[in-house]
């Protein structure tokens, strides 16, 4: 006895890759939380390597989740052709973004970007092997 496959959409494979995406970067930030030090910086105004909780700053971190939580959206909503090349586009530079913040984390951040690249890897590939229409 086999199991019937179903074949995911294209656009719902990329808008549960950005779900996946966002919760972990949720729960690193949340267990981040934990280490000693973490709440006394928030309280003083301190973003972790960033410095000091200038609006500039605030309103960067902001686009860096905003987008991500938009393309979950997105990926289905857009035509097809823009919505490849903005996972590629998109896939591609939260993969160097991620890429940042590994050197001087913790071990356990690190496992989780670990997996946050492998995340957006998967993204561009994905959008990357859009199939076309005959």
């Amino acid at each position: 006895m086999q199991l019937q496959r179903f074949n995911i959409p294209t656009p719902i494979k990329l808008s549960l890759l950005w779900t996946a995406l966002m919760w972990l970067y949720i729960y690193n930030d949340y267990f981040s939380l934990y280490l000693p030090g973490t709440i006394d910086s928030m309280s003083a105004g301190i973003i972790g390597p960033l410095g000091e909780a200038t609006e500039l700053i605030l309103i960067s971190v902001s686009l860096i989740l905003v987008i991500p939580a938009l393309l979950i959206y997105l990926s289905c909503a857009l035509p097809p052709v823009i919505s490849k090349w903005t996972n590629v586009g998109f896939g591609v530079i939260y993969t160097g973004l991620q890429a940042l913040t590994f050197s001087g984390s913790e071990p356990f951040y690190k496992m989780v970007v670990i997996f946050e690249i492998l995340v957006t890897l998967a993204i561009v590939l994905t959008a990357w092997r859009w199939p076309v229409e005959d």
